[in-house]
């Protein structure tokens, strides 16, 4: 017989961001709980509303299934006396096994005998199994955990009840003084509490109440009334699927109804509606067919349609209130030119151990110029981007940025454009920021690209260099997703940047302007840094299901590009199921260990005359031959090359012993062979390669 399980953790309002993640947790946890005590089910579904976490578990067993057991005791030798009896040991063994002394058998084990018996478990029922399980709930772990009250139990809110249904048995857990029930509760202000008779009732039961528990029900709930709104009215309404999301997770019941507000304030920027909207509000907006902004929002009520003019006045009457804040903060940051948002930025801090937003600025100024030219920009780009690099903060000091925080690059580039400055300059600003997140957009344009890449390896250098490394999963300040954002941008541009380049582009601005890092030496910490940003690419290739080993092989040298790294990564993957890969591999590899040996002794050149045989002249002219042009060859090409050597390379092995008494044979030979490594660099350290 097949049962139906239930568990509800019912409590204060958890914050809309942890709902998802929260449920989740409950049915990986319960997944894992009813694995662990073998007992078998067909499907745990999930419901969640901002008071509630539940499981509902399907197809559950009704018992675990019993198993034999077999136990190893003492050794013959010990569990029979000379006489061939029992001994003491064998009859505490056999007694503590809960058998007879007559069911002892002997096995071989290592190559002595040793006394088993083989026992029958019996599997306890579901509801034995299930009176521990507020060991799933206990163990649950949150961003954020508090406690109540004087306990020392900490969860993500206070618990104020708990169903625990086994079909319409209650089943007797405790967390504090909670103790399991089958009485749930329903909405807070339109429902009563509910007395479950059975775990199947559930959500259903809920429902009478006000409360639609299945998250994924409401959710379409949602959407479908926003899309009755936007017909009834020939609008198009933004579903922005985070927004959906958070608002879902802040209702139990929910009704959508639509407001508006004055059109005057149409004149702000529409990132400046849309901020004030969605972000602060958790407002949907509302266009006309040709994509322009109507002065009308869409809201998500928790409760029925009654009264429902009272919640929109409120709700108008909120958003109003911040329109004009904004509009009165945007009229005002027209008063004050650019350079004095400039000059007060002399005043503002970065970060106490680093220094000030201005200083840093000035500091980007001079690693995006480096970086500029690296890339190849124009001379009308790299004076685009000078600009921006002096002025890209601006908006900081600005009082929409001031009210609106989230707007920070946004209110920089529409002011940039009213105060006059160029197209470039203006989209740069903004960029500059970009990515967000570790799969948001890029920029777009290469001014903008490389402003971005200047801002925040300035930011990876600063933190570093004043010892504020990231440890753990403790990163305040984000240098991992600005280390990744770094590396995006260049494989996005396909532009020839490596962490040397970073480095060196630092090192240019200090040379320049020593005295903006009197607080971030950029000798400090480099080498720390710059095995962080590799560390990214690392994880970056990871996450694409590169080969573990290829991965290790092509971050091993940080001379090559981003952009070679992952096109070594392609190739030696293409080529890893090749007949002759390991052959080849192991080829090359045994130059490079060898190399390694002596290259501190080795002399700059081979010299021909020192040749003791066939093999090395016929290397070498390999060598030779392989090097023409290899600069200029794409990776592909140079593995090709590179694989053209395994016979040379074979025959010199054969017919060389490289390590010999005499220095100078010794040298020239270490030298040919640190050639051929050298030319292998361009796809990392392949004795990494796993080829055995």
């Amino acid at each position: 017989m097949k049962h139906t399980f239930l568990l509800e953790i019912g409590l204060e309002e958890i914050p809309a961001h942890v709902v998802t993640p929260s449920v989740k947790q409950l049915a990986s946890r319960m997944e894992d709980f009813l694995n662990e005590s073998r007992i078998s089910f067909d499907e745990i579904q999930t419901f969640s509303t901002p008071r509630r976490l539940a499981v509902k578990v399907l197809g559950l067993a009704d018992k675990q299934p019993d198993i034999k057991e077999e136990a190893k005791g003492p050794a013959k030798k010990i569990a029979v006396d000379d006489q061939g009896n029992w001994s003491k040991a064998a009859q505490g063994f056999s007694r503590g096994q809960g058998v007879d002394p007559d069911q002892i058998y002997f096995k071989e084990f290592k190559g002595t005998e040793y006394a088993y018996v083989e026992k029958s478990i019996l599997g306890k029922s579901a509801t034995e199994v299930l009176k521990d399980v507020d060991q799933v709930i206990i163990a649950m772990r949150f961003p954020t955990m508090m406690r109540w009250s004087t306990n020392e139990f900490e969860f993500v809110r206070p618990i104020r009840w708990m169903v625990c249904l086994l079909d319409d048995e209650v089943i007797p857990v405790q967390i504090l003084k909670i103790k399991a029930d089958r009485i749930s509760a329903g909405h807070r202000f339109l429902g009563q509490d509910v007395s479950l008779a059975n775990a199947n009732d559930y959500p259903a039961s809920l429902l009478d109440q006000m409360v639609v528990a299945d998250a994924c029900k409401r959710k379409e709930m949602i959407r479908s009334q926003i899309h009755e709104i936007a017909q009834k009215n020939e609008w198009q309404i933004v579903i922005d699927e985070d927004l959906l999301e958070e608002v879902n997770n802040l209702v139990e019941y929910p009704t959508v109804f639509a407001g508006s507000f004055d059109e005057k304030y149409l004149s702000l920027p529409d990132e400046v509606l849309i901020t004030s909207m969605k972000d602060h509000q958790r407002f949907f907006y509302v266009l006309d067919s040709n994509g322009k902004m109507l002065p009308h929002f869409v809201s998500v009520r928790n409760g029925n349609d009654q009264y429902l003019e009272n919640v929109v006045a409120g709700n108008e009457k909120v958003l109003t209130a911040r329109l004009e804040d904004a509009r009165f903060f945007y009229e005002e940051d027209q008063n004050t030119p650019i350079s004095a948002s400039v000059e007060r930025l002399k005043n503002v801090m970065f970060h106490d151990k680093i220094g000030t937003i201005y200083a840093k600025m000035q500091r980007v100024t001079e690693i995006s110029a480096f970086l500029g030219k690296k890339v190849g920009l124009s001379a009308d780009e790299l004076q685009d981007l000078k600009r921006a690099a002096q002025i890209y903060k601006f908006d900081i000091v600005t009082e929409m940025v001031g009210e609106f925080a989230e707007l920070q690059g946004v209110m920089g580039e529409i002011y940039a454009r009213l105060f006059g400055e160029n197209e470039n300059t203006a989209v740069a600003i903004k960029e500059s920021y970009m990515p967000l997140g570790s799969e948001s957009e890029l920029p777009q344009t290469n001014v903008g690209a490389v402003l971005s890449i200047a801002d925040k390896i300035d930011s990876i250098q600063s933190f570093f260099a004043a010892g504020m490394l990231p440890s753990g999963s403790n990163d305040p300040y984000a240098l991992r997703r600005q280390a990744l954002g770094i590396v995006r941008i260049a494989l996005a541009k396909k532009w020839k940047l490596s962490v040397i380049d970073l480095a060196n582009a630092i090192d240019s601005a200090y040379q320049t302007k020593q005295d903006l890092y009197e607080n971030t030496q950029p000798d400090q910490n480099q080498v720390e840094w710059q095995e962080f940003i590799m560390g990214r690419v690392h994880q970056l290739l990871v996450d694409q299901d590169y080969a573990y080993d290829i991965v290790n092989t092509v971050v091993a040298t940080k001379k090559n590009t981003f952009q070679q790294i992952f096109a070594a990564a392609n190739v030696l993957t293409k080529h890893q199921s090749d007949l002759e890969f390991k052959q080849n591999i192991e080829a090359l590899t045994r130059t490079v260990r060898l190399a390694r040996k002596g290259q501190a002794d080795v002399q700059p050149e081979v010299k021909v005359d020192l040749f003791e045989n066939d093999s090395e002249k016929a290397l070498h002219t390999a060598v030779v031959a392989v090097s023409k042009d290899y600069g200029d060859k794409d990776l592909e090409e140079k593995y090709v090359a590179l694989t053209s050597l395994r016979q040379p390379i074979s025959n010199y092995f054969d017919e060389t012993m490289v390590m010999v008494d005499d220095e100078s044979v010794k040298n020239n030979r270490l030298t040919q062979l640190g050639a051929i490594a050298r030319l292998t660099y361009s796809f990392g350290a392949l004795d990494n390669l796993n080829v055995k």
